[in-house]
């Protein structure tokens, strides 16, 4: 009999594991294809030891001996429960801010927090639950945003874009703006540095964050900048 149950809590918990490391590896795809710092190998570790500290956690609960002089109330999850604040360190490691004040990795941050979720929830037994939410995710990162960027409304349909021009005169930076605006995109912010020069003369270095629709992609905006006469210089990143 013993023999009979030992053998079935093996195979549980090597289903378990199995299939928290199956559900995180498509998350950990999707961050691969994308090129994101969190890829197949992190998700997996993720999940995996996640299933298998919520699997200790509950076994621990009810495996524990009672005694009469002693009284002891375990939470089978309290384990668990510190996995999702332990992951926090993980996510930040991957939320960068870049020199032109854009931040990057906030949703690979919470794939990761996600994958801990997958483990903790395979390894407390909710094997649907943790599939469906997998699908979910991908429906929410994969089908829905080139859809909302096609047919939704404008400023869903326009990307970010960061461009650095040098220019000569301060009314080019005027004709600039206006020439921007005419082609449909929209100001966020502005920065106007001066770039002395021998013989006390000065040029502007222009930085501008901007939003563009999708139809204007990064050649299309470069080369209709570089040909405005007045542009010494053009610097330019499509941030998303």
């Amino acid at each position: 009999m013993i023999g009979i149950i030992s053998e079935f809590v093996h195979t549980e918990i090597l289903i378990k594991l199995g299939l928290a490391a199956l559900l995180s590896l498509i998350i950990g795809v999707e961050r691969e294809l994308k090129k994101k710092p969190v890829g197949l190998k992190t998700s997996l570790v993720i999940a995996t030891f996640s299933c298998l500290l919520t699997y200790i956690s509950i076994e621990s609960a009810y495996v524990a001996e009672t005694r009469d002089d002693v009284n002891i109330t375990m939470d089978p999850l309290r384990l668990a429960a510190q996995i999702v604040s332990g992951i926090g360190f993980l996510g930040a490691g991957v939320i960068l801010r870049k020199g032109n004040d854009s931040i990057t990795g906030l949703t690979t941050a919470a794939m990761i927090w996600g994958a801990g979720g997958i483990g903790i929830a395979v390894g407390a037994g909710f094997y649907v639950e943790a599939t469906i939410c997998v699908l979910i995710v991908l429906v929410g990162i994969e089908l829905l945003p080139p859809i909302l960027f096609k047919y939704g409304p404008k400023r869903l349909r326009m990307k970010d874009v960061y461009m650095k021009v040098l220019v000569s005169e301060t009314t080019e930076i005027e004709k600039l703006v206006s020439f921007l605006t005419m082609e449909e995109m929209v100001i966020e912010s502005l920065r106007i540095k001066d770039i002395p020069l021998s013989g006390q003369r000065l040029k502007h270095e222009v930085e501008i964050r901007l939003s563009a629709l999708s139809k204007h992609n990064a050649f299309a905006i470069y080369n209709s900048v570089h040909s405005l006469p007045y542009i010494d210089r053009v610097e330019l990143e499509i941030l998303s």
